[in-house]
């Protein structure tokens, strides 16, 4: 069967395993599974698959594809298996039915990201069965909780398994390569040379409890309460990254308008639905989340605390910290609870090349643009191997389709024709990489 074919049932295949990660070692669900009909797809067509577990259940999977000059530096692909949680009664198809309607293809993860599993699968499949190899060794991992921070998943690779990725130089992941229409018959194909960092941190306030009735003017709530409303509404100045700086140069001469670098946010605005995700990278942000105080209504808890979700642009993160304790005041404690560094990475070389020439060749129209992610991926891992790393997960879209709202959005899909699309692309960029 021709990968363009393949990918399709391997898409709905994976689409019907329910992958849910909730964060909880007890409630997520289905990664062993997962991890299975992976190493038995790929095992079928002579490659070794090993299945690694971090705990009972959180498997991923690595394989080595071995390449026609095995001297050279590797190529690591790597996807995960996890999804996060979908409610039903929201979807208008079931979100782990697999479901072909309308052209798409509609699940929980079709998008984010086991369209990308499928395409690589699908590919490497077909690779193996005519004997094609790529030009270098190609390290495949499959991995499992990137929906929850990657603990269990790329983390525990990268401390526990890392002769696995001996010699690999460069790597390939999610949220990139998609296209976004401007201009009319313009499509930007947009692929992840950056990614912001993550810093969830929680704040605390320390007051004097007391009775629910009494007049009490050292009071946590009240304290926390006024931090927070001060975070959730700052505004921090723009920065502009090296990666954003070309993303709008590149944006500017497509549209034919002029970038004004004091008011960057105006040539977002022109770009669609997609100028969310952009949006995000000209500045830092901090977002509270969650709250938690007290033990009963008639008692002045002595302690409140918030959860703050910050992303940081690369090199920014001690400026920010330090803007960051300003807002909240000396009296309010900051708690990180989970850190991962930004990325950056520039926009040429030889990977790069292939991967603009793999685009081009399936779409004459296509531009190829860098762009930070407002979010993270495994890809944050990766890097403390030194690996370079790219958001490189192709598939043309239709002009309407508000691809940014699908990541953990209801409804869910992916094109067929963009998976397809996306599985020729990534066929000639394996044999000019």
């Amino acid at each position: 069967m021709d990968a363009t074919d393949e990918v399709i049932d391997i898409c709905r295949d994976l689409l019907r395993i329910d992958t849910t990660n909730t964060g909880d070692l007890d409630t997520s669900a289905g990664e062993r599974v997962a991890a299975e009909y992976v190493a038995e797809k790929l095992a079928e067509v002579g490659l070794q698959p090993e299945i690694v577990e971090s705990e009972p259940g959180r498997a991923s999977v690595l394989a080595r594809f071995e390449g026609a000059d095995p001297s050279r530096d590797a190529l690591l692909i790597h996807g995960h298996l996890d999804v996060v949680p979908a409610d039903a009664s929201e979807w208008s198809v079931h979100p782990f039915a697999g479901e072909l309607k309308d052209g798409y293809l509609w699940g929980r993860g079709a998008v984010d990201m086991k369209d990308f599993d499928a395409m690589v699968l699908a590919l490497v499949r077909q690779m193996q069965r005519e004997g094609r190899k790529p030009p270098r060794d190609v390290v495949l991992a499959f991995v499992a909780d990137e929906e929850a921070g990657s603990t269990y998943g790329a983390q525990h690779l990268v401390e526990h398994h890392r002769g696995h990725f001996d010699g690999v130089t460069e790597a390939i992941g999610e949220v990139g390569g998609f296209s976004v229409s401007v201009g009319g018959d313009q499509r930007l194909y947009l692929i992840e040379t950056a990614q912001k960092g993550i810093d969830w941190l929680r704040l605390h306030a320390k007051g004097r409890p007391g009775h629910g009735s009494m007049i009490n003017d050292d009071n946590a709530v009240t304290a926390l309460a006024e931090a927070v409303a001060r975070v959730g509404r700052h505004r921090f100045p723009v920065v502009l990254t090296p990666t954003v700086r070309e993303f709008l140069e590149q944006v500017s001469q497509v549209l034919g308008i002029e970038l004004d670098a004091d008011d960057p946010e105006a040539a977002v605005g022109k770009i669609g639905p997609i100028a969310m995700i952009i949006g995000a990278t000209l500045r830092n942000t901090a977002n509270p989340t969650r709250l938690a105080a007290g033990y009963k209504d008639n008692v002045i808890p002595g302690r409140a605390s918030a959860t703050i979700d910050c992303r940081t642009l690369p090199g920014q993160s001690e400026l920010f910290e330090e803007e960051l304790r300003r807002i909240v005041g000396p009296d309010i404690e900051l708690e990180y609870i989970h850190r991962q560094p930004a990325l950056e990475t520039t926009f040429d070389g030889d990977l790069v090349a292939a991967m603009s020439a793999a685009l081009r060749a399936e779409d004459p129209g296509a531009i190829p643009v860098p762009y930070m992610l407002s979010g993270g991926t495994d890809a944050k891992q990766f890097a403390r191997l030194g690996i370079r790393c790219f958001g490189f997960s192709p598939v043309r879209l239709p002009a309407d389709l508000n691809f940014g709202a699908l990541f953990h959005g209801i409804d869910e899909r992916v094109p067929v024709e963009g998976l397809q699309f996306g599985v020729r692309v990534l066929d000639r960029f394996l044999q000019q990489s």
